[in-house]
């Protein structure tokens, strides 16, 4: 069976226990799962993707909190200078993610950020057409979303 349905299982039963069936407790289930299962893997022989991969997802979705904070003071320092410093660009960027899957979550990702926003994908799926609020060096700017957000991405997804 899936360590995904075993820790979901595992936090039922948690939360069974505890008589808390809030999100909280269902949370502090997974959690107390998920651990439960990372001390048993090596016993039962149990895939070790779904512990890499939780791990990598949890990281991805830190630095998109982060780069959220730092996008945001950014925009909003700009919005309340008298003169704004923003140069909007549309810039092209090529793709190194290739499933629908991956490339959804980025560009999700990079249009829930502030100062940038996807606008469209190629037919061959191979680049991915931003707006930039920020773009003096569109360079730079590609620089940053591959080796960010679509890095973070590829490791999520895959092993």
């Amino acid at each position: 069976m899936n360590p995904f349905v075993y820790n979901f299982l595992l936090a039922f039963c948690w939360a069974a226990m505890t008589g808390d069936f809030s999100l909280g407790g269902l949370v502090t289930g997974l959690v107390f799962g998920f651990f439960a299962l990372w001390i048993v893997q090596p016993l039962v022989g149990m895939d070790r993707f779904y512990f890499l991969r939780v791990w990598r997802i949890s990281r991805l979705t830190a630095y998109f909190f982060w780069e959220l904070f730092l996008s945001s003071v950014k925009v909003a320092a700009d919005v309340l200078r008298p003169v704004p410093r923003n140069t909007p660009r549309i810039i092209t960027m090529p793709l190194d993610v290739k499933t629908d899957m991956e490339i959804l979550t980025l560009t999700n990702l990079i249009s829930l950020t502030p100062g940038t926003l996807s606008v469209d994908v190629s037919e061959d799926r191979s680049e991915l057409i931003v707006h930039a609020m920020f773009a003096d060096d569109p360079e730079a700017e590609i620089a940053n979303l591959k080796s960010g957000m679509e890095r973070m991405v590829l490791e999520a997804f895959h092993p």
